[in-house]
């Protein structure tokens, strides 16, 4: 049965996008969950002992600890808002360039409208910052959900399942999207190590990205099936 279901997902995509729908209704209703526990303090505790672990190994001294907080800094650089958006615009300008007009306008409407989700949700909770470790890393406002694990995962992860089905070999496509998970890791991680977002921000942010990431891949997989985008690799 199950194998049943997978093949007619995997064949039709106007019953993969309603499954895409239930499961991001999901997944926001387990960050709203969150959301709520935060907002009452059960989750403050525990956010404040992960972050004073990760701080107490951080401060250690020696050359790999400078060497980590080093790297920790440049991946969060990769998920910001400047790095997002000149990747968006390379990106955007490529499908320009072989005329892939509507996939390109697609591109910018999921990453614009999944990060004004994050913001939206940010400002409903506005929760502070954390303040039991010293700030390593700028930041901006409110802290729930992370907008750098949130937006990289909905740039990154987008980017990397549109590109994956525009590849015929297997491996290749589970490589382009590990590694795409792989950075969006890192640059969630990056903000714990730095002290700027408490661990259950992060957590939200890339529930909420990856959920987005995985609605507008399978919408734009629906809209490719009626020639509203155009098909992976077609030239016009």
């Amino acid at each position: 049965m199950t194998i049943r279901l997978l093949e007619t997902l995997r064949t039709r995509p106007d019953r993969a996008l309603l499954v895409a729908f239930g499961v991001v209704a999901a997944l926001l209703l387990f960050v709203l969950h969150i959301a709520s526990e935060v907002g009452a303090g059960d989750t403050d505790a525990y956010d404040s002992s992960i972050l004073r672990g990760i701080r107490a190994a951080a401060e250690r001294p020696g050359p790999v600890t400078h060497a980590v907080r080093l790297a920790m800094q440049d991946f969060t650089a990769l998920g910001d808002v400047t790095t997002l958006t000149l990747v968006v615009i390379l990106v955007v300008g490529g499908l320009l360039i072989v005329r892939k007009v509507a996939m390109a306008g697609f591109l910018v409407g999921a990453s614009v409208l999944g990060t004004l989700s994050v913001e939206l949700l940010k400002a409903l909770v506005d929760r502070p910052r954390p303040n039991v470790v010293a700030h390593w890393a700028t930041f901006s406002h409110a802290s729930f959900p992370s907008g750098h694990a949130a937006d990289s995962a909905i740039v990154y992860l987008t980017l990397a399942a549109l590109v994956a089905r525009s590849v015929q070999t297997r491996a290749l496509r589970v490589y382009i999207l590990v590694a795409a998970m792989l950075l969006t890791l890192l640059i969630g991680l990056s903000r714990l190590y730095l002290g700027v977002h408490w661990p259950t921000d992060v957590l939200a942010g890339w529930i909420v990205g990856a959920g987005w990431a995985f609605l507008a891949a399978t919408a734009a997989w629906w809209l490719q099936a009626r020639n509203a985008l155009e098909a992976p690799g077609a030239e016009r």
